[in-house]
């Protein structure tokens, strides 16, 4: 009986034991993809200072390359993965209206819309539209914290479009 239930054991046990392992994170990317490229996204708003733009198509692709398995190919449409996008709305709305009528917080949205062509391992096309905001003071000027709050917003962006690539979801 001992015997039949050691078995049993070692039956069950070798059922679920891994048919194999790696400490290298594969995450949820096909193993085709090996480069990817980024066209410095547009503006589309008209609110958007005109810098925001290349300097998000930068953040961009440092935290893919950062992140990511990808290496970064300078010459678009060369990637496994390719990326292109605008920047579709840039605003400022107040938040937390007071008893007189004015705002004690104002919210910086920003919106960007990209468009992701994969080549390989099956031809797809992805859209990612990532809205972020940040919330500053109303007693504050924009031109004083813009800077800071695109920062904010940009790493959040940065993060979904790695979320995108990682989970396609």
């Amino acid at each position: 009986m001992r015997n039949l239930l050691f078995g049993l054991l070692v039956l069950l046990l070798g059922s679920c034991w891994p048919s194999s392992f790696s400490f290298k994170d594969k995450g949820g990317m096909p193993e085709e993809w090996k480069t990817f490229s980024l066209k410095t996204l547009e503006i589309e708003a008209a609110t958007c200072p005109l810098n925001f733009a290349p300097l998000l198509s930068e953040k961009m692709k440092d935290g893919v390359q950062n992140n990511t398995p990808l290496l970064l190919n300078t010459t678009f449409g060369n990637g496994e993965v390719n990326i292109d996008g605008k920047i579709t709305q840039y605003s400022v709305q107040p938040l937390a209206i007071q008893g007189n009528d004015n705002a004690s917080q104002n919210r910086l949205t920003m919106t960007v819309q990209m468009n992701i062509s994969i080549k390989k391992p099956k031809e797809e096309q992805w859209t990612l539209t990532s809205t972020r905001f940040a919330d500053f003071n109303a007693g504050t000027n924009l031109s004083e914290v813009e800077n800071k709050l695109f920062e904010d917003i940009s790493v959040q962006m940065v993060q979904d479009l790695i979320n995108k690539l990682l989970s396609n979801w």
